[in-house]
Order: structure tokens, then sequence, then C-alpha cells
């Protein structure tokens, strides 16, 4: 209760003065470093979830990947695989795999091998094969690869020999290599999930995990933390603390209170509110990357009358788009053109957005037959993303532009796993949310978002499924050149504007905040987390 209090005093004391120089501690504990998150993760398989929260404690703290990025640059690197080649016709990946890579030792597992293609064949077959042992353990969602149809657009994955692996797809895709690159294509163990299916413990696999990446799991409590420990065997030459600790701390205040009081050494989406203060206040460092991700209103358009796009047209005029942005973001977000940030080549600047037109909102919607006192539901995420950090606030400003134009709106959320599994059943009216992405190639948000087949997976909140939309962006995956792919991109842009499926609101900055006796810690423009390479001195 103690320690509660002088938090709370902490925090008030900073937001009133101009910095918290004075306030700033030592960290006592240099063996480990310790990450107050802002939830709990749903499992340690981001194959099965594509929270972010589930990402961070688990993608690059325990697993590693054929493939990775360039946190920089965003260029496809090197994993698990040590080399590729692609056949002239685009359908054979081959991969040569990296010798002398372990498996994590822990209290529940010990490893009679080194890392193999087994392993490889194993992690990507439990998504793609229906007849797979695994692929109906832990509910058999795949989200991510859902979105995209990877599983159909693999043919086969063939053992060449114990470090070499070959993929045949059944049509070329320019985004392949990105994709093997995301947070979701871990490599799990073969023999952990041998083991686990003669014991008929395979739910374990996904909450006891074992990989090859940079810690060891060692426990979880929900709500509360996750403990991890380095792995001494970890293949890469990086430096790696002793202990890593997330402390999932929903409350954004309470997370930076913890920051100044030295109780956590990082932490994830710092409010909007408290950035300048992180900026002016010696011994904490504030990161800021602009963003790979989009914030939108999407419409159920499975739903009487957001099936029509003129009512979906209507009700976007009726918001004021910047106006949301300005009390929401703080100025550290642009406005949405299209579903792809700036900083996409894909990005359609000369596009046209929706104005604010209430007086034109208002006819639009008599016009089809939306009469005064109509009520519809907003439906608001109960956490913060760096797309939008406040969902909530933004629902209630959205909520008063609607009433001026005669839409009544209910606001609704729910604790965050019952919300996004009651969006998955479709029983909403409209919803705010949004997307990361996890490669930079523009496919990571057009199939995701709007394509036919995310709607099973759950990422399409829309619903939304335009045969034409789907030829567009599936022709844009045929070519690798970066102009013949806008070709297609722009005209998917512009069927969206068309059709108002969903509307984009911002593209917002990524911002990581942390002590300075932190060291190597970057922010990951494509993905979650990474704490290997970051050490506290």
């Amino acid at each position: 209760m103690y320690a509660s209090v002088m938090r709370c005093s902490v925090m008030l004391m900073c937001f009133n003065l101009t910095a918290c120089d004075g306030l700033i501690t030592s960290k006592p504990n240099p063996s480990g470093i310790v990450y107050c998150s802002e939830g709990s993760p749903t499992g340690f398989n981001p194959q099965l979830d594509t929270s972010g929260t589930t990402v961070d404690a688990s993608s690059h703290q325990v697993y590693d990947r054929l493939l990775d990025f360039d946190p920089l640059s965003g260029n496809v690197l090197l994993g698990l695989a040590s080399s590729w080649e692609i056949s002239e016709d685009g359908l054979r990946y081959t991969f040569q795999l990296r010798k002398n890579v372990e498996f994590h030792h822990t209290a529940y597992f010990t490893p009679s091998r080194e890392f193999n293609a087994e392993d490889v064949i194993f992690s990507f077959d439990r998504w793609r094969l229906l007849d797979h042992p695994y692929h109906f353990v832990s509910g058999g969602a795949y989200p991510y690869v859902d979105s995209l149809s990877l599983d159909k657009l693999i043919v086969s994955i063939n053992r060449i020999n114990d470090y070499r692996v070959e993929f045949i797809l059944n049509k070329p895709q320019s985004s392949f290599l990105a994709n093997l690159a995301t947070d979701f294509a871990v490599i799990l163990s073969a023999e952990y999930g041998e083991k686990l299916l003669e014991s008929h413990q395979q739910e374990r696999i996904d909450n006891f995990p074992v990989g090859t990446g940079p810690y060891k799991f060692v426990s979880f409590r929900q709500d509360s933390y996750v403990r991890y420990v380095r792995n001494d065997n970890y293949w890469q030459p990086l430096r790696l603390t002793e202990k890593l600790i997330f402390d999932i701390t929903p409350s954004s205040s309470l997370r930076f209170a913890k920051l100044i009081t030295g109780e956590c050494d990082a932490i994830g989406l710092p409010a909007h509110s408290e950035l300048d203060i992180i900026r002016q206040s010696k011994g904490l460092v504030l990161d800021e990357k602009p963003g790979l991700n989009v914030g939108f209103w999407a419409f159920n358009t499975a739903k009487p009358p957001f099936d029509k796009a003129e009512v979906r047209r209507a009700l976007a005029m009726a918001v004021d788009k910047n106006a949301l942005i300005e009390a929401i973001y703080f100025d550290s977000a642009v406005p949405a053109k299209n579903i792809v940030p700036p900083t996409s080549w894909a990005f359609q600047a000369e596009q046209k957005g929706i104005s604010y037109n209430p007086s034109g909102a208002k006819k639009l919607l008599t016009d089809n037959g939306i009469k005064p006192g109509f009520t519809m539901e907003i439906w608001a995420m109960p956490v913060e993303r760096a797309y939008n950090p406040n969902a909530i606030k933004m629902a209630e400003l959205i909520q008063g532009y609607l009433q001026a134009v005669g839409v009544k709106v209910d606001i609704v959320s729910f604790e965050w796993s019952t919300f996004r599994e009651r969006l998955k059943q479709g029983i909403h009216d409209s919803v705010l949310i949004g997307w990361s992405a996890d490669n930079g190639d523009p496919d990571n948000f057009y199939r995701p978002l709007l394509s036919c087949g995310a709607i099973k997976s759950g990422t399409n909140r829309a619903f939304w499924c335009s045969p034409e939309y789907d030829v567009l962006i599936n022709q844009a995956l045929q070519f690798t050149s970066i102009e013949d792919r806008q070709y297609f991109y722009f005209k998917a842009n512009d069927l969206i504007a068309e059709q108002v499926p969903l509307l984009p609101i911002a593209h917002a900055s990524k911002y990581q905040a942390f002590r300075s006796e932190l060291k190597g810690f970057e922010i990951n423009a494509l993905g979650g987390v990474k704490f290997a390479g970051v050490v506290k001195d």
C-alpha cells in the first residue's frame, strides 16, 4: 500500500514540475532488466495470436525465425537460415540452415539434439496442415498466416538433408521472404512437440515455450509478471542480461511512475501526455520513430445499414478527423489518407480523403433511409496501442459528432481478450481499432485488413469482401518491381476510398521510454520489443 501511494505521489509531483530530474533513482539490480508491459500475453506462441502483448512476450525473447529484419532499413536478414536461393520461376525457395544452434534447456525440457530441418518442417506444417497433430491444439486458429492464405500458397516443405529445406509455392509471391521474417514465423522444437504428444500434454508447447532465442522462459503469473533467464548457449554473439522480467502494469500512469522510481528500466506505450516530461527528465530516454501502423474506424459491412457504402461515407463525413488527432495523439500522429503510412512506397499522397461535412452527412443519411434517432454501436478498445492510445475517448468524441447529425451512439467495450473474441463473431456495428505492420511490405496492410480471406482469420474487422479488391492485391504480388506493384495498390486505395469499409484516421509515431542505464535498447519498428543485445550498465 505504501509503495503504491509513493508511486502516485511521485507521478503527481512530476506532472507539476518542468522535469523529474531530482526524482530519478538508481536501479538496485544490475543483473536484470525489468520491462513494464501494458498487458498479459494470451500465451507464448505468436503463431496463435496477433496481439502485441503476446508478440512482445514471446517472439523475440524466446524464439528465432529463419529470417529477420534490420530494424533500421527494414531489409530482410539471415536468421536461423544461413543462406537462401530462389528458383527462376519464383516457385522454389531453398534455405541452408545454421548448425550448432541449441534449443533451450529448461526445468521442463532437456533437448537431445540441436536445431535442424525437422524443426522447420514441424513449425510450418503445424499451421499449414489440418492433419498435423498440433494443428488444432490451443484452438487451432492462426490469424496472421490465415489472413495471408500462406497455408494455400505453400504446396510442400521438403527436407533435403538435416540442414537444408525447400519450400515449394503454387505461384510466385513477392512478399514471401518478408513474411518468413515476421514475428509469427517462429521456429518451435519438434522434439519437444513429440515429447508432449507422448504424454498427452500438447498445449504446454504454447504455454511453457521452448525456442532457440536469447532468453528462456521461467514462469508467468496472469496480470502480474513474466520471468525469463539468459540463454547462455545463444548462437548469436550478443550481450544478454542475466534476468529479464515483464512487469505487467496496465495503467500508463503507473508504468510511468515505476520508470521514475526505478522499479522498471523501460516501459511500453508511454502516454502522449507524458512524453514532454520524459524528454525533459535527466536519467530518462525517449526513443521515437515513425510508426508502420494505422488507426481506423471500421464499419461492419455484413450488417445493415452498414452494408451500404453511402451510409458508411455519411458517417465518415460527420467526423472531424483532424480534431480527433489533435485530441487523442498530442501532435504525435499524421492524418491517414490511405491504410498504408507515408513511409510506405504504396502510400498515395495525392488521394483525397473524406472531408468533414456534417450538413452533407446529414443529407446523405436521410437520402439512404437513416432517420434522426437512429442508434448504432461503436466498439472501443480497452487498451492503449500506438495506433490509438485512447479509443474510448475517441469514441466519445465521435459520439458527439454523430449526435449532431441525428445518430445516437452507444459505446461498447470489454476486457481485451473478450473484446477481440467478440469482434471475430461479427456482432459489432463499428469498431475503433488499428494495425501495426510486421514487415515493410505493403501487403502486410492490404491483405490482413481487408481481404476476403482475412474475415475468417479475424483481422478484417470490416467484414468487407470485395472480389475486385482481392484481384488487385493478389495481382500486385505477382510482380517484383515497385512501379508495377504500385499500379495495383493505388487502384486498391481508390477502391477503399470509394467503398469506405473503414475510415483511416491516423498513422502514429512509436515511442519507447527507458532509463539511461539501459544500453542497446532500440525501437523495433517492424514488430515486438527486443531485448537481445540490451544490457544495463
